[in-house]
């Protein structure tokens, strides 16, 4: 049998959870995702997985190999993808986990145009707001908005993500404008989860200013924090690139304007700079164009 199938069909029981799903999944019978698990198993000369009616699990075998295969498939798909000649272009389809506010507001027509040059490629966008783990999610890239990465992760700065301090004309009127990042303390802030949500940094002038800033409600999703502040909640930090839409229409006004709120940096994140598939080499550089275009990102 094709140990490379073979190990396809390890991968997909693992990740689906049942020899059935994969069956289903890869377009084959049952019987042969048994036989091509059988074979990888006498090719190692080891149980991969313990069966049982009700649940499947690795052995400790199949633990310490499950990483070398999803290596073996990844490699696979590169050296197919190296082998086409160049006139061809990318292919391949590749997952991708970001931010839903990212995603929707700034990059998926951004994806929409690079797939157009690209018609061979295709995109899976995961949605979340926490680190992933790359390969034990088959993650091909990562893009996160943070200035905190974690120690020994491969990452490219790709931007700037700036910040804007905002509310609505509503609140505003009810309760004050603050004309010093000090005066926020008296005002209901609205505060992101992961980031900034008790202390606001700021530069000005006058040098930096961290602020202790307090409130009622505070949420992981940019697109709840702007609609509480449009509804007149409060006055919260947001990135640039989701508020601008609403400070252009005139639901929300910025606050503090001679204040730069800290920036974050947004990094593209993946398993390998040796072993990076031609699809994903190619995305990186037109993520990385369009960013440089786009005046939202460029240093303040």
């Amino acid at each position: 049998m094709d140990r490379l199938t073979a190990t396809r069909v390890f991968v997909e029981v693992v990740d689906r959870g049942s020899q059935t799903a994969a069956a289903e999944h890869l377009d084959l019978s049952r019987a042969m995702v048994s036989r091509y698990l059988a074979e990888l198993e006498g090719w190692v000369g080891a149980r991969l997985l313990h069966r049982t009616t009700r649940k499947l699990s690795l052995t400790q075998v199949g633990h310490e190999l499950l990483p070398h295969c999803r290596e073996m498939l990844h490699t696979a798909e590169m050296m197919q993808a190296t082998g086409l000649k160049a006139s061809d272009g990318p292919s391949g389809n590749l997952r991708i986990a970001t931010s839903q506010s990212f995603a929707q507001t700034w990059l998926s027509p951004v994806l929409v145009d690079y797939l157009a040059r690209y018609p061979k490629t295709s995109v899976d966008v995961l949605i979340g707001s926490q680190a992933v783990n790359l390969v034990e999610e088959r993650i091909d890239l990562a893009l996160r908005i943070t200035n905190q990465l974690e120690p020994n992760q491969i990452a490219r700065h790709l931007g700037d993500c700036h910040s804007v301090v905002c509310a609505a004309p509503s609140y505003l009127a009810r309760a004050g404008t603050p004309r010093q990042p000090e005066e926020l303390t008296a005002h209901n802030c609205l505060t992101y989860s992961y980031f900034g949500r008790n202390l606001w940094h700021f530069t000005g002038e006058q040098g930096e200013m961290q602020v202790p800033v307090t409130g009622n409600l505070s949420s992981n999703d940019t697109a709840v924090l702007l609609e509480a502040a449009v509804s007149g909640g409060g006055i919260c930090m947001q990135p640039l690139y989701a508020a601008a839409p609403l400070l252009e229409a005139g639901r929300l006004l910025r606050v503090l304007p001679g204040w730069q709120p800290q920036s974050l940096g947004i990094h593209a994140i993946y398993a390998s700079r040796r072993q990076m598939l031609p699809a994903l080499r190619t995305l990186l550089d037109f993520i990385a164009e369009r960013l440089a275009a786009d005046p939202l990102w460029q240093a303040r």
